[in-house]
């Protein structure tokens, strides 16, 4: 089995309870400031002031629950990947929530096949390859994951260059929900494919690190742990 770092889905959920209980905890200081003004100012004025703001919690109790669903429902699929990614052979290495730059990428795999970044989606509906563009259902998603996918595999190569390893980082498009109809393609260098076939994809007996270059690299990418 393949050597995880990492926990899958951990800085999802940290970016869910963040950006999507804030409302709430906005909510919660303007309640503490008009209880303030009840009792130490205007308690008419700090009477309308609490009834306004538990009504604008209702609505932003909503809307927080459903972005907290979506990052975990996002985080549930990266562990998913993980899960899968664990079975490739010994000679892998799984980094989950590897840091390059800014920017959190959900899995790099580091093997004898190279070295592959790993944008995982968890999309319902049909997920479609058409003109070199993803669609989901038909239309264009609001943000682009092939070039997400690109961005991210730049990053991590700038990454491991200033670790000071120097080589190619090839771009993956994971979907985790598996309705992806295609089940594996490529597209603007991207390799697309759903979760279920991620084993076989890696799979193919190709040989681009040697043992000695791949055990250098691990030790560079685990000194950032």
């Amino acid at each position: 089995m393949a050597v995880i770092h990492g926990k899958a889905g951990e800085w999802a959920r940290v970016k869910g309870a963040v950006f999507g209980l804030w409302p709430l905890f906005l909510c919660a200081l303007l309640l503490g400031f008009s209880f303030a003004v009840w009792v130490f100012s205007s308690p008419g004025v700090g009477a309308a002031l609490s009834v306004s703001v538990l009504i604008a919690a209702c609505f932003a109790l909503q809307s927080a629950l459903s972005r907290v669903e979506r990052y975990f429902k996002g985080a549930r699929g990266e562990e998913r990947v993980s899960w899968i990614l664990k079975s490739l052979p010994d000679a892998y290495h799984v980094f989950n929530d590897f840091v390059a730059g800014r920017k959190h990428v959900d899995h790099v795999v580091v093997g004898p096949a190279g070295v592959f970044s790993i944008e995982t989606k968890c999309w319902r509906g049909k997920v479609t390859l058409e003109d070199g563009h993803i669609l989901l259902d038909g239309q264009l998603p609001d943000r682009a994951p092939l070039a997400q996918a690109l961005k991210e595999a730049s990053l991590v190569r700038a990454e491991l260059a200033k670790l000071g390893w120097t080589g190619s980082v090839t771009p993956v498009l994971a979907f985790a929900s598996d309705t992806f109809e295609a089940k594996i393609a490529e597209a603007q260098g991207v390799v697309v494919l759903n979760s279920n076939n991620l084993r076989e994809s890696f799979s193919a007996g190709r040989v681009v690190l040697q043992n000695a270059e791949l055990e250098r690299l691990v030790r560079l990418m685990e000194s950032k742990e």
